[in-house]
């Protein structure tokens, strides 16, 4: 068989995008509570248009989601009845610290949790736990900048004290922050970053990126010394920059592509920033107030896997006509790759992407790999009872399984699990719908926010549920 017993099939998910009940349970006010729906969200979410309150004649989908702060036990049950070995799913920040600079927790958000993680092991469920996915608190972003503040780092030591105590024995596997790569692209989400008019932008971002990568290792070195069981990770926006054609330009584009992605992992991997950004940070005169004491820490305390995210390849050009036909795929833009058909938001679909994607991590790091995002969004069609018949889901996920399987089974990757994005319907971080639906189980809730939140099985939950009896041997 390709995969080892004990392999981790599961799905993912994000406190943000499906747990809803922003104000209860003591619970703070976050970022991603105040990225809303319609035209101006990705202007938020880059921190162009700023936006630190919920204001009128908006329409905020995190705040709602899909309820999971009250569904939990019948979502869980239904994860349960797949056969999951793991659930990834993340902490609201605000949950635990309000505003996140307190000394003490919020009770409230630690039982909340303390009893998910208590149901998923009722059904065999292995917990995976992001610390930290495109969340922050909105008093550290108003009060200290956002993640420019190296203060930053403290709080977050705090919370994450705080949680491997709590949860020792409970949780075992960590990520420290989702996407890490993802504040180049979208700094608001990924950091808290909102931007006054003529600052240096770049410098902004390579500053709190420096103070998330600081404030990963030492999340590391408590996850170990609290209980050396746990394994702690990180996790990389992921997916081979290709070039456009064989003319050298193109192949050096695609390169510098992949390192600006990399870097962070290489950071978080290797234990030192890489010669090829120490020369671009020189260059742009970004400093980013290196320590001795950050130096020892990112040195001394590597991650113990490397988890990412995988939903399509890229492609970059230097040839001008090339780039004035570019295409947005997720947060990156590139240009059109002309082998490769495209999901039906525009994302292009290469399941062999995957297992090039693959192979470029595990060579570069020799570290376990753990996919912890796959998935297609796609608009279904439910009948009345809410079953879908979304054999395009299933056959996008078998191509990728059938990828993975060949990474792991011919070319010795080691592979940890395997998690697909959205295992319920979700909003969708890029745009904030309903209707890009990635889930196995249909949830009645439309892009407005209307709905019952029914819960019901698609094709695909039979589906994955058969992948995952069979350790991925049975992917008809």
């Amino acid at each position: 068989m390709s995969f080892p017993q004990g392999f981790l099939w599961g799905g993912a998910t994000a406190a943000n995008q499906c747990e809803g009940g922003y104000q209860e349970g003591g619970r703070g006010l976050a970022n991603v509570d105040v990225v809303p729906h319609g035209p101006d969200r990705m202007a938020v979410s880059r921190g162009d248009r700023i936006m630190l309150s919920h204001e009128p004649g908006y329409y905020y989908p995190a705040c709602e989601a899909i309820d999971m702060y009250h569904h939990y036990k019948e979502d869980i049950a239904l994860f349960g009845e797949m056969g999951f070995k793991t659930y990834r799913l993340s902490i609201a920040w605000t949950r635990i610290f309000p505003n996140g600079d307190e000394s003490e927790p919020n009770e409230a958000g630690l039982v909340f949790y303390e009893d998910l993680f208590k149901e998923c092991h009722k059904y065999g469920i292995e917990p995976l736990v992001t610390i930290t996915h495109f969340d922050c608190p909105i008093h550290l972003i108003k009060e200290y900048g956002g993640w420019r503040n190296r203060k930053l780092v403290d709080f977050y030591k705090n919370l994450v004290t705080v949680l491997f105590t709590r949860y020792k024995g409970l949780v075992h596997y960590w990520l420290t922050f989702n996407e890490i790569n993802m504040i180049l692209h979208m700094p608001f989400m990924g950091a808290g970053l909102v931007f006054e008019e003529g600052e240096d932008r770049e410098k902004a971002k390579y500053l709190a990126a420096h103070h998330e990568l600081v404030a990963s290792a030492w999340a590391t070195k408590i996850a170990h010394e609290i209980d050396p069981d746990n394994k702690v990770g990180c996790m990389l926006a992921a997916g081979s920059v290709y070039p456009y054609s064989c003319n050298p330009e193109d192949v050096f584009a695609a390169q510098k592509g992949n390192r600006n992605n990399y870097f962070f992992i290489d950071v978080q991997s290797r234990g030192q920033y890489p010669n090829y950004a120490l020369k671009e940070f020189e260059r742009k005169g970004i400093d980013v107030g290196m320590t001795d004491e950050d130096r020892t820490i990112l040195k001394e305390n590597t991650v113990d896997f490397i988890s990412f995210s995988y939903y399509s390849s890229r492609c970059t050009s230097t040839d001008p006509e090339v780039l004035a036909k570019g295409m947005s795929g997720n947060a990156f833009r590139g240009v059109k790759n002309p082998y490769l058909k495209a999901s039906q938001w525009g994302w292009q679909i290469d399941p062999l992407g995957l297992r090039i994607t693959m192979n470029e991590l595990y060579d570069r790091y020799q570290k376990p790999l753990f996919i912890v995002e796959n998935g297609l969004g796609a608009k279904d069609d439910p009948d009345e009872n809410g079953y879908v018949e979304d054999d395009y889901r299933i056959d996008y996920l078998r191509q990728h399984i059938l990828a993975m399987k060949a990474a792991v089974e011919e070319d010795g990757v080691e592979l940890w699990g395997y998690t697909t994005w959205g295992p319920i319907d979700l909003v969708s971080a890029s745009t904030g719908e309903m209707s890009k639906r990635y889930g196995f189980i249909y949830v009645d809730k439309d892009d407005q926010g209307h709905g019952s939140l029914k819960r019901s099985r698609k094709k695909s939950f039979y589906w994955y549920k058969k992948v995952i009896a069979s350790n991925g041997e049975d992917l008809d």
